[in-house]
């Protein structure tokens, strides 16, 4: 599948079969993160896949209203960004942690793969990083939900934008 394709055809999936990504498939998927542009090559993502005692914290963190959303999907990945301090290298680190989240979204997509990018707000709490073991140099950035669709999903229209301006 060409970039092109993948971009305009990836869609958020919140419907997986049972069965986790391979460790190997995962390591391939998370190794292309690190094409992401990042400004003097800081890499300052991090990536946690969650295993059952990491989704037990989570989900006891999360109490028995909101567990329910971690079993949506069989693998799970916290994303973070390794703060430095400066607020322009920061800012910047954030971006670009963004991006090499979304390279594995894409990756997935264009190998059949299924995927959803969530941002809880338990991830902010204290609760919900101790059970990350997020330290206090990290910000939350995400949780990539990844799988195997158990449906398709369609292709939606987009609606027409504006959101460019050629200035002189």
């Amino acid at each position: 599948m060409d970039v092109e394709t993948a971009i305009r055809t990836r869609r958020t999936h919140k419907v997986f079969t049972d069965e986790p990504l391979r460790r190997p498939e995962l390591e391939q998927l998370l190794e292309l993160a690190n094409w992401a542009p990042n400004h003097n090559l800081t890499v300052p993502w991090r990536f946690r896949v969650i295993g059952p005692g990491a989704l037990a914290r989570l989900k006891e963190a999360a109490g028995p209203e909101g567990a329910a959303k971690f079993d949506r999907c069989p693998t799970l990945v916290a994303v973070s960004c390794r703060l430095s301090g400066d607020p322009v290298q920061d800012e910047e680190d954030l971006h670009a942690t963004a991006v090499a989240s979304y390279i594995v979204l894409l990756a997935a997509h264009a190998r059949g793969l299924a995927g959803y990018w969530r941002t809880p707000s338990l991830l902010r709490t204290e609760e919900g990083r101790a059970a990350l073991g997020l330290g206090p140099e990290e910000r939350s950035v995400g949780l990539l939900h990844l799988g195997h669709p158990r449906q398709e999903r369609p292709v939606p229209e987009r609606p027409a934008t504006d959101t460019t301006l050629f200035l002189d």
